[in-house]
């Protein structure tokens, strides 16, 4: 017989809070207790977070919560014993517990461990408090920038969570085009509607930690260093070549890299400009020169003009967090390093592995079709692992769990990763072969391929032989964790990449995996800063419409490749691509370059007209969609009882119900005499093309990539109802 005990969860559920009673922290031993016997009962911890209906990540930061809490109330209880003169070992003998336990418990160093959940989330309080909207960004990659680690931030800003702060999910743009979702804490009294709206207000953690979280450091007025230790490197002098990069003079404390071989910066100079790139030590740089800057700007006769003029803002003034360091100088005091650190080496190696549709969808059908396959079968193997459990409420909870992950993963249309691929950030060396690359993770020899994303093609993907022997690039790199070492040359194939922190997905390639293609011949030697520079009174495109534009023109790109354009058509739309990308940081002339490549007719040609948007599945398939409002379940009488209930599920197909709420909304409309009138409109809930198609294969042009992609959505969306059906079957729990 299977049965559950209920015994509540920190501040999920149960009667009454967490910490309540006359033995407040009863409930962390219990915690902890049926997690222990879980584990010793052969459950994975995996299995033994969704067993408690969470996930891992959450079950490790209520692990920690109740850890925190059970190690203060013995700290505490320990320490009054102590006060009240008893010894260690009357101690030890009252708790049950030995008497190098209580030593511990008495240890001030150990006090303070307990409290780094609570000195983190006092932290981010305080940044909350600081913020301009209320809210911050608490998402992946934040704990790095506060130097903690990721189990210890969510375990305090679920210790926020339940004093009623807010968690939300909002998208927004990266660089390149795409969106993400971005966890956010916020007030208590700020709603998702409010951080939506605002999003662009997003904070950041201005302090960081050097000690995991004991203690924060808040961010410091940058150190700035004179002009007189710089030198830059024009375009016209080589410095095209390695453009970004910034070389460091090795042993100076200000500009020390610490124990990293490599590191994305920032540096203030002359209290009004800032370097912006990837920094590196160098061995070649003349006497009285600190810092050699490579760009590929012409020299105005004034060094600060290849610089970036510094934000007007104190707190932040490189518009990007950044991390501080310090040393100790020649007169044994501490000082502030003119490095800000953005990313540093270990970073990148934590990024996402997937493999896009946007990717893939460009390689051969067959490559595709395996590694969609692939993404299936761990899906199934999932579905079947949850089959097996044999409690009916924990079963329920994960096969409803599973299914919205199936949704989900019908749309993003992912698929497996190949082996050994990984995220990597490119360092140029002259010295380097156009057909080497330094890269220590891979073995002396093998071929490698780069992709850069956004990715225009297959001739934007370089394939590359592993030379771990160039001098050089050791010297510099040594065993590098996340980076790798290319000519300047291998760059301009990835559509133009720089040095100044842009990274490329490495995946070895001896078995021919990925299929790539030599340059095209009408994208050599293209220069869209040449090609498209801005003249007096142009408007100049915004960071916003960048985001909308890319999104345009990679949709182009990858239906054109889907539906046989020819190379000419796609050098052109590569080519506008190559413009928009660079349009805001370089102010470039994207309108003209819409013209000269005849982007209008290749949208008419590809898409149906010039001003339509995407035509294939893989660029529909997460394309926004507005319907008519509605709300989950439908009120249906049970054949059997004849009562009226709430149906959430269709018991004959699986799929969710819904019923539309019939709210309106009224929305403003200027009159022509000036005056407004109230138009009444049905109120709309955003969703996507896939998610509202039940047959994948109507977002399908017809092509056999797209019905590759088409099939294997539809095996997700069949597995989700699948999963909600059995989720029917399986019975409720009887209580006692």
């Amino acid at each position: 017989m299977s049965y559950l005990i209920h015994y509540g969860v920190p501040h999920r559920s149960g009667r009454f809070p967490w910490g309540s009673g006359d033995s407040p922290f009863q409930r962390s031993r219990d915690f902890l207790s049926r997690v222990d016997e879980l584990k010793k009962g052969g459950f994975t911890e995996a299995e033994v977070a969704k067993s408690l209906g969470m996930s891992t990540t959450e079950l490790r930061a209520f692990k920690s919560i109740a850890k925190s809490e059970k190690k203060a109330e013995d700290i505490a209880f320990a320490t009054r014993l102590h006060d009240k003169g008893y010894s260690n070992v009357a101690i030890g003998e009252r708790m049950g517990i030995p008497e190098s336990s209580v030593r511990n418990l008495l240890n001030p160093a150990k006090q303070q461990r307990a409290q780094i959940s609570e000195s983190i989330a006092n932290n981010l309080k305080k940044q909350i408090d600081q913020s301009e909207a209320g809210f911050i960004d608490v998402g992946a990659g934040v704990e790095r920038h506060m130097g903690v680690a990721r189990t210890s931030l969510m375990t305090s800003v679920k210790m926020l969570e339940a004093e009623g702060y807010n968690i939300h999910y909002v998208k927004a743009m990266q660089p390149g085009g795409k969106q993400t979702s971005v966890m956010v804490l916020a007030n208590p009294d700020l709603d998702y509607s409010f951080v939506n709206k605002n999003k662009a207000k997003i904070g950041g953690v201005a302090s960081y930690s050097e000690d995991g979280g004991r203690t924060f450091i808040d961010i410091e007025p940058p150190k700035s260093i004179s002009s007189k230790r710089v030198s830059v490197k024009y375009g016209d002098e080589g410095g095209i070549e390695k453009d970004g990069l910034i070389e460091l003079r090795r042993g100076v404390d200000d500009i020390s890299l610490g124990s990293s071989n490599y590191a994305q910066v920032r540096i203030m100079v002359d209290k009004t400009h800032y370097l912006k790139g990837m920094a590196t030590y160098a061995d070649d740089l003349p006497p009285g020169v600190d810092i050699r800057f490579n760009t590929n700007k012409k020299n105005t006769g004034n060094k600060l003009d290849a610089m970036k003029p510094i934000k007007d803002d104190p707190t932040n003034p490189f518009g990007a967090t950044v991390r501080q360091r310090k040393y100790i100088g020649e007169d044994g005091k501490e000082h502030l390093s003119a490095l800000n650190i953005v990313n540093e080496e270990g970073d990148w190696s934590k990024w996402s592995r997937t493999l896009s549709s946007q990717l893939l969808s460009k390689q051969s059908p067959a490559l595709a079709k395996k590694q969609l396959d692939l993404a299936y079968d761990l899906k199934k193997e999932e579905f079947d692992s949850i089959m097996a459990y044999t409690n009916p409420t924990i079963k329920k909870k994960l096969l409803a769990s599973f299914a919205d992950e199936c949704d989900s993963s019908s749309v993003n249309l992912k698929a497996a990763s190949l082996p050994r691929q990984s995220t990597h950030v490119l360092i140029p060396f002259s010295d380097m072969k156009e057909t080497e690359i330094y890269a220590p993770n891979y073995r002396d020899g093998e071929k490698v391929v780069l992709i850069r994303y956004p990715h225009g093609g297959i001739f934007e993907i370089p394939e590359l032989t592993v030379n771990n022997k160039h001098a050089t690039a050791k010297s510099v790199l040594k065993n590098a964790k996340d980076a790798v070492g290319i000519n300047h040359k291998v760059a301009e194939q990835l559509s133009g990449a720089d040095f100044d922190g842009d990274t490329v997905m490495v995946i070895p390639n001896n078995n021919k995996y990925i299929v790539n293609k030599s340059p095209l011949a009408q994208l050599k030697d293209f220069d869209p800063k040449i090609a498209y520079p801005k003249y007096d009174g142009m408007k100049v495109m915004t960071d916003r419409m960048k985001g909308r534009k890319m999104g345009e023109i990679s949709n182009l790109i990858t239906d054109m490749t889907i539906k046989g354009a020819d190379w000419d058509e796609i050098a052109a739309a590569v080519r506008h691509s190559m413009v928009v990308i660079d349009a805001v940081k370089h102010e470039l002339n994207y309108e003209q370059s819409y013209k000269d490549n005849g982007i209008a007719n290749l949208r008419k040609k590809y898409q149906g007209r010039s001003n339509a948007g995407a035509s294939t599945l893989i660029s529909k398939s997460s394309s926004p969609r507005y319907i008519e409002e509605v709300k989950e379940g439908q009120w249906r009488k049970d054949p059997v009882t004849g009562k009226v209930k709430k149906v959430y599920i269709d018991p004959d197909t699986g799929e969710k119900l819904y019923t539309k709420t019939n709210r309106t909304i009224s929305t403003p409309h200027k009159n022509k005499d000036g005056s407004t009138t109230w138009i009444k409109k049905p109120a709309t809930t955003k969703t996507t093309a896939m998610a509202i198609e039940k047959d994948a294969h109507a977002l399908s042009s017809g092509t056999r990539m797209e019905n590759i992609y088409a099939d294997h959505a539809n095996k997700l969306k069949s597995l989700a109802n699948k999963a909600r059906l059995a989720s029917l079957k399986t019975p409720s729990e009887k209580a006692s």
